[in-house]
């Protein structure tokens, strides 16, 4: 038995011949996802992953008894976790306890000034009018259009293949209505005057890997999940939820694969045939799906396979997200003042994200994300510790920074920045500490140029415009997770995987067919 992070995972299952065989490239969210729908439809799933436990970029690292969330920290739509529960014979809240998170967010200003983000209608309208009382008008028309944006983008189309052309245009007069053409910046200055209150309302994209200023406005459709359904988290940690997945695949006759990583998918003709992996073994399969970033998928794991829509290059010269530079640590007492999510907005927006998106370079300043999950979990921490994760948003390896030699030097400063404002005395109370950079997301996570996030949510970089949930190169090889529709975040990895499972052929019937094939052979 192969013991992991709580669940036992069984020694692999001989493979059945009376149900066919799905391969899943990825133990990520939405590798997971997918192999639990698959087994609870019919197929014999078998998912590889290289990393030592599932989760992929929700993996957990634990050392010196701290539990650090390597990636996502929110859940926004805990519905969506409810279904996919639900879908596979089993109930949500018997594996994993996720509780909502009040207020959402403090941000910090560079003078020292909070705002406190919460789903309070009326505590919201209050910090408005502490900065801006005409600007408390603009909020409720925002609302009104995220809500519009959210009933539509989110509701009718999250969930939806946009593999069809015909599909895709009959959907097109109504993205043109709700503004899909604008960026989320542009649409949130539209509704206010301040220049503080346009970062606080624009900044979400940054959660999914995408510039404000240039990310498609259906993505201000966030305000409105949020408000509705509130910012939530598993205790133990988001890695707490993907371990939860896990135990759904395994329940369903799944088996999962950690330290094997595929090399190739095995192709003939239209069909993928498997995947070989890195020790030389064969897996042969009658559907494959690839959880690993598209690039990594058409440019690596097809390198051999000629290919139409994402022909050698072009993949590769998309626009990736940026790239995240994140420090781990824990400390030897606790912060009590400090909460669960707290922004600490830089000197600069606007001018910070040109640097980060546009110029690719490693810039002086800096904003910062401070995870503090033992503000409301205890057992991520020893007792009268605290558990800790500051992220910074920096180029993606497309940039010039040599992050062997500028790692070290960045978190100094992070720390610095942290003890004279936040976090008082913390150089002396740190007991834990590790760092990750893109060269991590590069090496670890196969992430493409190491972008946190795959591709950037431009408009014509998403539904029809990003690489298809079913392959436009096989006939039987489908994508999941964040690099394809609908993209990045816990909700769009989740619904990548109900898509593919959805798409995928009737078990029955492929085996029918199987069996049809063969006896004419």
């Amino acid at each position: 038995m192969n013991v992991v992070q709580g669940f036992d995972f069984p020694a692999p299952k001989p493979i059945s011949s009376t149900r066919p065989q799905a391969v899943v490239v990825g133990a990520g969210v939405g590798g997971l996802a997918v192999g639990a729908l698959l087994g609870a439809k019919g197929y014999e799933v078998t998912i590889f992953d290289p990393l030592d436990k599932p989760g992929g970029r929700a993996y957990a690292f634990e050392q010196d008894g701290f539990t650090f969330d390597a990636g996502p920290t929110i859940i926004t739509a805990p519905w969506l976790f409810e279904q996919l529960w639900e879908a596979c014979g089993g109930t949500l809240s018997d594996d994993v306890d996720i509780r909502p998170n009040e207020p959402f967010y403090k941000i910090r200003f560079q003078d020292g000034t909070f705002f406190t983000y919460s789903a309070d209608k009326d505590a919201m309208e209050a910090e408005i009018a502490k900065i801006e009382p005409e600007d408390v008008k603009g909020y409720r028309s925002f609302m009104a259009e995220s809500k519009e944006i959210y009933e539509y983008a989110f509701l009718e189309l999250a969930d939806q293949p946009f593999h069809s052309l015909p599909f895709t245009l009959s959907t097109f007069a109504k993205l043109i209505r709700l503004g899909g053409y604008r960026s989320v910046y542009n649409v949130v200055s539209k509704h206010f005057k301040n220049d503080r209150l346009r970062s606080v309302f624009s900044f979400h994209p940054l959660l999914i890997g995408g510039n404000p200023f240039t990310t498609t406005s259906f993505y201000c459709l966030i305000a409105h999940l949020e408000s509705k359904h509130g910012v939530h988290y598993a205790m133990g940690g988001t890695n707490a939820l993907a371990r939860g997945i896990a135990g759904l695949v395994d329940k369903n006759g799944g088996t999962l694969r950690f330290g094997e990583k595929v090399d190739s998918i095995l192709t003939s003709g239209r069909r993928a045939t498997g995947v070989r992996l890195a020790s030389g073994e064969t897996v042969s399969a009658d559907i494959v799906v690839s959880n690993a970033d598209p690039a990594t998928t058409y440019a690596k794991l097809l390198k051999d396979h000629p290919r139409r829509r994402w022909s050698d290059g072009k993949l590769e010269r998309q626009d990736y997200s940026m790239g995240l530079f994140v420090w781990y640590f824990g400390t030897d007492r606790q912060y009590d003042d400090v909460g669960h999510h707290t922004m600490l907005f830089g000197p600069r927006y606007k001018g910070l994200l040109q640097d980060i998106f546009k110029n690719k370079v490693l810039a002086e300043d800096f904003s910062l994300y401070l995870h503090r999950p033992s503000a409301n979990d205890p057992s991520v921490a020893p007792k009268g510790c605290d558990a800790f994760y500051v992220l910074s948003p920096v180029p993606n390896l497309k940039g010039n920074a040599d992050w062997d030699t500028t790692a070290e030097r960045y978190r100094a400063k992070i720390e610095a920045e942290l003890e004279a404002t936040l976090l008082p005395d913390l150089s002396k109370h740190i007991v834990s500490s590790r760092v990750s950079t893109p060269l991590d997301f590069r090496d670890r996570l196969l992430s493409w140029q190491g972008a946190a996030f795959s591709l950037e949510p431009n408009l014509f970089q998403s539904a029809w415009f990003r690489p298809h949930n079913k392959s436009e190169e096989l006939d039987n090889l489908f994508l999941c997770g964040a690099g394809t529709h609908p993209g990045a975040g816990l909700p769009g990895v989740v619904c990548s995987a109900k898509i593919v499972a959805e798409l995928a052929p009737d078990p029955a019937d492929l085996m029918a067919s199987k069996s049809n094939s063969e006896a004419q052979v």
